[in-house]
């Protein structure tokens, strides 16, 4: 057995967070959310609320993979968290990660992070169209992910829960991004991949409209060149969502 283990320079409890992980199967702990792949459980630690994620263990390709040949997706994790706040970029801190591998492979994994209590997620926007000061938190999104965009930053999970929004002083919104694991850092962004990172958040056009309304105010491309683009991968990713999910019913019927 191999047990890799890293901790923030910023950690001063190391050995609670230790005994966390270890009885995270246990009654420990609060279960934050429902997650069908990974399991989240929160816990107090020095006047502090952490969150613990537990990836799901692999299947046997996978297992070698991230022994050999890939990171794990709980050190992506703390690694894409660190680089985040070093560009200026909201995401709770980051506190560990904790890989266990057999001879085989990996086994399982945690990320451990300061748990943030937002005031709502992208999601709040896409499925409440009259959600207060609705407009004002969308453009202010869509200045977010810009802000992403020209540091480089692709977010290839930039779908409606990976968000957090909290509300600040004088109708500003500060944007924090979980789920970090898929993340791609690039010198720049061309103009298809940046509209292609906002194809996941919401299938409503009248969305697209103003979020395209907003990112040309920072762009060189007309509004109406970011709204078609925008828009073009949108009802792409749509099309190929619903195509999927046709086919895992029908791989149902007939399992069943």
């Amino acid at each position: 057995m191999i047990i890799k283990l890293m901790f923030s320079t910023t950690v001063q409890n190391s050995k609670e967070i230790l005994r966390f992980i270890k009885e995270f199967n246990s009654d420990l702990g609060t279960v934050f959310g429902n997650g069908d792949r990974n399991i989240i459980k929160l816990f107090e630690l020095e006047e502090k609320k952490i969150n613990v994620k537990s990836f799901k263990i692999p299947n046997i390709v996978n297992k070698v993979a991230y022994k050999y040949f890939r990171k794990s997706k709980a050190k992506r994790s703390f690694e894409y968290a660190t680089i985040l706040l070093e560009k200026g970029i909201g995401t709770p801190e980051p506190l560990a990660y904790f890989e266990n591998f057999n001879n085989l492979g990996l086994l399982d994994s945690y990320y451990v992070s300061e748990h943030l209590q937002a005031d709502l997620t992208f999601r709040e926007l896409v499925e409440v169209p009259d959600y207060p000061d609705h407009d004002n938190i969308l453009r202010q999104f869509t200045k977010f992910t810009f802000d992403l965009h020209q540091k480089g930053i692709e977010f290839l999970d930039h779908s409606p829960g990976n968000t957090l929004i909290k509300k600040g002083q004088n109708d500003t919104y500060s944007f924090y991004l979980v789920d970090l694991n898929r993340m791609n850092f690039h010198e720049t962004m061309d103009f298809e991949m940046r509209m292609k990172n906002f194809s996941r958040l919401t299938p409503k056009k009248e969305m697209i409209v103003i979020m395209s309304n907003e990112y040309a105010k920072y762009y060189s491309e007309s509004e109406t060149a970011v709204f078609e683009k925008m828009w073009q991968f949108t009802v792409q990713f749509q099309d190929e969502f619903a195509r999927k999910r046709r086919l895992k019913k029908k791989l149902k019927f007939w399992k069943s």
